[in-house]
């Protein structure tokens, strides 16, 4: 309850710049609330305080830019740098190597999934420049990610109202497993959705085997003939 008074205090005073400012230093690994700015930022659109739209924009933009400079942070100064300064940026050891392991086992998309993940999403962008992830790629991941991320967080409370703090700490809870069950279930409906053209290619790709195999049977005849 304090966390929520000193946040609405912040955006009695200084209206939508809190979001902006707050998520950007969110990404600098400094210290600030995101999520729980972003949902009561989104119950104050559905009071009519704020306008939806507006914060979206202002949401967006500060997110993006705050992992813009994260990456470059990453890419210019390297894992030397974060290793020896990043404990000014609350960027311990332990959790450079939980984001290692991630990137390990997830590649790129977890800078899309990252944003979801308690301790990881403020340490992607630095992680994606360190290992010279090319831009356009980490763009990608990153905008895409960032804007289901803000567009999740501002819609609890713009959708729930009143309520929006029970479904922000249930959410906050299962996140990683409610995003895996959305994406997986996101698969299936674009699969069974696009399953005669899939099973099209499928079966151009399976009787092209057996031409390709005869071609190269044709070939190696020929050349023991000459």
């Amino acid at each position: 309850m304090e966390m929520l008074k000193w946040i609405q205090e912040l955006f009695a005073s200084y209206g939508y710049s809190v979001l902006f400012l707050g998520l950007l230093l969110e990404f600098v690994a400094l210290p600030f609330p995101g999520e729980t700015t972003m949902a009561f930022a989104g119950f104050l659109s559905y009071t009519g305080r704020l306008d939806f739209p507006t914060l979206i924009v202002v949401a967006f933009a500060g997110t993006t830019v705050g992992m813009t400079i994260t990456y470059f942070i990453g890419l210019k100064l390297g894992l030397p740098f974060i290793q020896r300064y990043g404990k000014w940026f609350l960027f311990s050891p332990a959790k450079l190597e939980k984001t290692q392991r991630w990137f390990e086992r997830y590649g790129s998309i977890l800078i899309s999934m990252g944003y979801f993940v308690p301790g990881v999403r403020h340490f992607t962008g630095y992680f994606a420049g360190i290992i010279a992830l090319p831009f356009r790629k980490f763009a990608l991941y990153a905008y895409s990610g960032a804007l289901f991320w803000v567009l999740l967080f501002l819609g609890i409370g713009k959708i729930f109202g009143p309520q929006w703090m029970g479904i922000f700490h249930l959410f906050e809870t299962y996140a990683p497993w409610i995003i895996m069950g959305a994406v997986a279930i996101a698969a299936l409906i674009l699969i069974y959705r696009y399953r005669r053209t899939i099973s099209h290619r499928l079966l151009r790709r399976k009787a092209a085997i057996p031409l390709k195999a005869n071609m190269e049977v044709k070939v190696k005849k020929t050349s023991k003939s000459r």
